[in-house]
């Protein structure tokens, strides 16, 4: 069993910061800049060598901000370890059990969760066990929001698999079923063809997603027919739409997490920015009046605090163009513009959407 101030590798062991039955995980520093710390998950069964060995190869190269990346790694060492970033902060689960995230902050957390699932995916990695315990919150987010690029990060591959045919393997529940036939993962986040048994697709972590977004708009896991808004009335009914093409058959669920962030970031709250990795636009064309489109009338305009804008209801500071504060989602405007072709929020003087490129005329903007 792995002690405190035990050295493996580089690192010195600190203290535990969470294990199971199969491993631990500690915290670590290197043995000669202190200040350097890393995560180092040591597995404390000889069964769970295997996936360590599993996960170790499952991230290597996965560099990603919204997943937790791989520092070192020696299944044959003694211990076998493997060593990762260190992110200080907590799980999601605590966040949930507090029930006091708004809506706003859960759609925030969802997107860099997918975020991180959409390039696993893409690189032909399904996690197969995506559940709060397992996304972890970087304790900045609480100060900066939780819209803040990497705060949020999917950890604990152990049990991913690559997105092709293979063998289901027997960790974790069997459900009256022979070992060889076991399913992996943790039941309650489990879609129908993950617990039968049967060949998974990157859409089976899709609606663990789903189990997630209901559990941060409720504080509790969906049960029968009831939708986010009917537990919490604070929940907006285009988030039920959401959750319940998430948690559906496999014919009717998302068929890519970028098909979920779409959803996410085109109705409601305002997207996260995107990056234009140096896209190059097309001539501003002569100037066009402003076509916004009023909305509710119950809005807040931002307030002169200490020489600076700030929002009426979180007081975060927010920039003299800002339609919603990036903080609480408050709207800022009484008349909100919004591109109709990618459903972004351009600024009142854009030209063009800085998202899609599409022209901004009066016909592409869109009543919200």
């Amino acid at each position: 069993m792995p002690t405190a101030n035990q050295r493996i590798s580089e690192y010195v062991l600190d203290e535990k910061i969470g294990g199971g039955a199969f491993g631990e995980v500690w915290r670590a520093h290197h043995h000669v800049w202190n200040d350097q710390l890393v995560a180092m998950k040591i597995p404390t069964d000889p069964q769970y060598v295997r996936n360590l060995q599993r996960e170790g190869s499952a991230i290597h190269g996965l560099q990603h901000p919204n997943i937790v990346r791989a520092i070192g790694f020696d299944p044959y060492a003694d211990p076998p370890y493997l060593t990762m970033e260190y992110i200080p902060g907590t799980s999601l689960r605590p966040l949930i059990l507090q029930r006091n995230l708004t809506s706003t902050q859960a759609v925030a957390i969802m997107r860099q969760i997918l975020s991180g699932l959409s390039y696993a995916h893409t690189h032909g990695l399904i996690h197969r066990d995506i559940k709060p315990e397992n996304i972890l919150i970087h304790e900045r987010a609480l100060k900066e929001g939780f819209a803040t690029e990497g705060l949020v990060k999917v950890t604990d591959f152990g049990l991913g698999k690559a997105a092709v045919k293979t063998n289901v393997g027997s960790i974790m529940i069997s459900q009256e079923m022979s070992q060889e036939a076991a399913i992996a993962g943790t039941i309650d986040y489990m879609s129908p063809e993950q617990r039968s048994g049967a060949e998974i697709d990157p859409r089976a972590d899709l609606y663990a997603c789903g189990v997630i977004l209901y559990e941060l708009l409720t504080g509790e896991r969906p049960q029968g027919t009831e939708l986010p808004s009917d537990l919490n009335p604070q929940s907006p009914k285009y988030l039920d739409e959401v959750f319940r093409r998430s948690y559906a058959r496999l014919d009717k669920r998302y068929a890519t997490a970028d098909e979920f962030l779409k959803a996410l970031a085109t109705v409601g709250p305002p997207p996260l920015p995107l990056p234009s990795y140096g896209r190059t636009m097309p001539p501003l064309p002569p100037p066009m009046p402003y076509a916004g489109v009023a909305t509710s009338p119950r809005h807040a305009s931002p307030i002169m605090d200490s020489g600076r804008l700030s929002c009426p209801k979180c007081h975060q500071p927010v920039e003299a163009n800002d339609q919603f504060c990036m903080q609480c989602g408050v709207q800022l405007v009484p008349q909100v513009r919004r591109c109709r072709k990618c459903g972004a929020y351009p600024d009142a003087a854009d030209r063009y959407c800085i998202f899609c490129g599409d022209t901004l005329v009066p016909a592409a903007i869109s009543r919200v």
